[in-house]
């Protein structure tokens, strides 16, 4: 079967419900994710006690301009040329300009998080988010893996990896990014927007990302 074509299935669901599941794809985007996560780092951990009110807010603009506007304007611009046929990238084509221009935008959040002193555990999430982009660049040229299951991957070993080793309770915090996680997963399944393996493969390489980001860095 053509990778490039959409995936078809034999179930159908009610529109209420696939309208749901678009609603639950959106929210949580690949491209809002490491901002909700930078987000609860700041203000729910506290893991920058040295910063006062408008310095966060700053911290968060920093994210959301790297994270999510920087990538969103490649992918309108690479549309507005014509070198992408939508802006949801449905083909493997599509996602490989995007995909390497990410890939840039995380390096660079990676390496100023790094050099500017942020916490380790903001360090390990940030590596974590361009190695799992990196792997999806190499994984695009043999199958469309799920964006959405790469990022829960990621935050969902994130919790795990730190609820072994720190002395905080995140057990709760855990307990709801995989429920998340099951949500964003599931929607995507429902919308057709993917085939299981893709799903699970993101997941997968998600976690794998996140685990190498937290044992050599």
């Amino acid at each position: 079967m053509n990778q490039e074509q959409a995936v078809d299935t034999d179930l159908h669901f009610h529109s209420a419900l696939r309208t749901t599941a678009k609603v639950v794809s959106i929210v949580f985007h690949p491209l809002f994710v490491p901002v909700y996560f930078g987000w609860f780092l700041i203000y729910v951990l506290r893991l920058f006690p040295e910063l006062d009110s408008l310095q966060k807010s700053l911290r968060m603009i920093q994210f959301v301009l790297i994270y999510t506007l920087f990538p969103l304007a490649t992918v309108l611009l690479a549309k507005a040329l014509g070198f992408v046929q939508t802006v949801y990238l449905r083909t493997q084509k599509d996602r490989i300009i995007p995909y390497i221009a990410t890939m840039i935008f995380y390096f660079w959040m990676w390496y100023v998080s790094k050099n500017l002193g942020f916490p380790r555990e903001s360090i390990v999430f940030s590596f974590a988010v361009f190695l799992v982009t990196g792997i999806g660049v190499y994984v695009n040229s043999y199958f469309k893996v799920s964006m959405h299951a790469l990022s829960m991957g990621v935050v969902i070993t994130w919790f795990l990896l730190a609820s072994l080793t720190s002395a905080i309770n995140l057990g709760p915090y855990l307990s709801i990014a995989l429920f998340i996680a099951g949500l964003v997963c599931t929607a995507r399944l429902i919308n057709a927007d993917h085939r299981p393996f893709e799903v699970y493969a993101g997941l997968f390489l998600g976690a794998l990302a996140q685990i190498i980001a937290w044992i050599f860095i």
